[in-house]
């Protein structure tokens, strides 16, 4: 792998991460405003916790695909993968 494609690797790879941190960290204050919200302005009626669920339910997937996924499909497997898919395509 050339530096020039290894570096675009490593800034795409720089850019999900910072996407990931951004959601988390809008996820954390738009919900806690949303307690917040919650507790003085409706006693009783707790809502907030479903935003927070599903909100929580993308982030984990979020999670997931920038940390778990992209980590097993960017080694050796990838690459076999495309080349797999090169000889199915000389076909």
């Amino acid at each position: 792998m050339s530096e020039n494609e290894l570096y675009k690797k490593a800034e795409r790879r720089a850019d999900e991460k910072i996407g990931f941190y951004r959601h988390l960290y809008s996820f954390i204050i738009v919900n806690v405003i949303f307690i917040i919200m919650n507790v003085i302005f409706f006693k009783g009626d707790w809502w907030f916790y479903w935003i927070t669920g599903f909100w929580g339910i993308g982030l984990i997937f979020h999670f997931l695909k920038t940390f778990v996924l992209n980590e097993k499909l960017d080694g050796d497997y990838r690459d076999k993968m495309i080349e797999k898919e090169m000889e199915k395509m000389k076909k």
